[in-house]
């Protein structure tokens, strides 16, 4: 009897009844709780002529439903870019109406409940598909380890450039987790934010799959063991590498990338509590004819061993970007002595440093003369009359962050003629 209706015809059905009676509809089975649910929400894009050229929406204020995915597919043929809210059970095949899609991000909305292998209102697992989506970047966030469909989701991404997870417990039920390496074998660009649960497996199934990975991104997350194993096994010839609250990150770890990554531009760690100076130091000396890009953001490493800095700027002479950011003990000495090596620096940030000083902004301008972006937010040693002389001299600079009230009149003037953008 469940199956007599079309989505469409329940959900009108559901639109129609008083709202006394929602909680007696959800509790009569899955898919009337979906339905019930995705009937609340509507989506509405009244379209003209020119209107109907849209190339990208955005749309996360609830669920949206299959019906409204149709609808917008037919209407709305020229879409790159779709971001979207799902409710569980997730049923992810309305993809293939969107031909022309190159970006999606879905974020699976909490609560909700699974659907069983091989229920008619879900992808199986196992089902077998020939689609191939043009898609080139994909962002899933929340999904569980009891969602299914995402196996065919995998096996159709065949041309995925970029990849992101975000709070997710899992890739998929079932088979799916088999499935998932089949969309990596193109993949440049990885970022997993707080997937904790999945993140050693993704991190293995990427060192056994993936040639092309140039770009990974990991906030929260990843055993010793894991990450050990990836910096050891992955013969991807990694750029960048962002390592944001990695609570396992130790000097091992650097000593493996300094060994099979020594083609990497950019390296940017926060908050490693365990990472010292000698790890730091052999990566430095790995990777100094190529990294242009080197951010240590609140590592008490920079506070806690004299002399690093210096080293680092003797290794790294040909840094362009380099962030300091809130490592409140730093003092001028340790910085003055890496910014005398890095004179071809263009983006400085040292946000939140406290203990630096005038003398730090004198530093700048003798050793940075390529200057054109600095953040200086929150350095409370660092007064108005230093910021006003900073900008007066310095030639290539083209944004400064700082106080309002420690940018003088004269201060905006100049560098409003100067079209300097000054940022409080």
């Amino acid at each position: 009897m469940d199956n007599l209706l079309c989505d469409e015809l329940v959900q009108e059905v559901f639109l129609r009844l008083p709202p006394s009676s929602s909680s007696s509809v959800s509790l009569v089975s899955k898919r009337w709780l979906h339905l019930h649910r995705t009937s609340r929400t509507s989506l509405t894009l009244r379209l003209t002529g020119d209107d109907s050229t849209l190339h990208s929406l955005r749309f996360l204020a609830g669920p949206v439903s299959a019906s409204s995915l149709a609808s917008l597919s037919a209407a709305c043929t020229p879409l790159t870019s779709l971001c979207i809210s799902l409710s569980r059970p997730l049923f992810l095949m309305w993809i293939i109406r969107f031909s022309k899609l190159k970006e999606l991000s879905i974020m699976v909305c909490s609560g909700g409940v699974g659907v069983e292998q091989g229920n008619d209102y879900g992808v199986s697992a196992d089902e077998d598909s020939g689609a191939e989506l043009g898609l080139e970047s994909l962002c899933l966030s929340g999904i569980g380890a009891g969602d299914w469909g995402l196996g065919w989701l995998w096996r159709s991404c065949r041309k995925l450039k970029k990849l992101q997870l975000k709070s997710c417990e899992g890739v998929g039920d079932g088979g799916s987790f088999s499935s998932f390496i089949m969309c990596l074998q193109g993949v440049e660009e990885v970022e997993l934010r707080t997937c904790r649960s999945i993140l050693d497996g993704v991190l293995l199934k990427l060192a056994e799959n993936c040639d092309s990975l140039a770009s990974l991104l990991v906030y929260d997350g990843g055993s010793r063991e894991g990450l050990l194993r990836f910096f050891s096994q992955c013969h991807c010839n990694l750029q960048k590498l962002d390592f944001r609250l990695p609570l396992d990150l130790k000097n091992d770890h650097l000593l493996a990338v300094a060994t099979n990554f020594r083609s990497l531009s950019s390296l940017r760690l926060q908050s490693c509590c365990l990472v010292s100076g000698e790890g730091l130091k052999a990566l430095g000396t790995a990777v100094n004819s190529g990294l242009e890009e080197l951010a240590l953001i609140n590592c008490d490493v920079v506070e806690r061993e004299p002399g690093l800095l210096s080293t680092l700027g003797q290794n790294l002479k040909k840094l362009k970007k380099l962030d300091l950011s809130y490592n409140e003990m730093l003092f001028d000495k340790e910085f003055m002595s890496m910014l005398v090596s890095c004179n071809y620096l263009v983006d400085l940030k040292v946000r939140g440093c406290k203990g630096l000083t005038n003398a730090s902004i004198v530093s700048m301008l003798k050793s940075c003369k390529r200057l054109e972006s600095v953040d200086i937010m929150h350095c409370h040693g660092i007064q108005a009359e230093a910021i006003e002389s900073f900008v007066l001299n310095s030639p290539q600079l083209r944004r400064v962050q700082v106080e309002q009230c420690k940018i003088s009149d004269f201060a905006k003037t100049w560098a409003s003629h100067k079209f300097v953008e000054a940022v409080a």
